[in-house]
């Protein structure tokens, strides 16, 4: 009884952290206004990002994959993902439109 008990406990709570990561990381349509490899960093005109509490604006963001420096060009429409990441607002995933 106590194993069944515990693994309905685990379930919910991994059912609990998975919707919970999946409303942290919301989605966001930008457009690529500068790429800086040099700094790693993208500027991006993009919507609001809710996770970050973020009004629509134009901001420079760090990238979790330094192959997206390469991939992407001024005036590419994307769609991403961002979080803070040691204190540094970062691009945790992106996708060319």
């Amino acid at each position: 009884m106590k194993i069944s008990t515990l693994t309905r406990s685990l379930s919910a709570l991994t059912l609990g952290l998975s919707l919970g990561l999946a409303a942290h990381a919301q989605s966001v349509d930008g457009e690529v206004r500068k790429v800086d490899a040099e700094s790693g960093k993208i500027t991006v005109r993009h919507g609001e990002i809710k996770n970050l509490d973020m009004p629509p604006m134009q901001m420079s963001f760090r990238v979790s994959d330094p192959a997206w420096l390469q991939s992407v060009q001024v005036g590419d429409k994307i769609r991403f993902t961002a979080d803070k990441v040691n204190g540094q607002y970062t691009i945790t995933t992106l996708e060319k439109k």
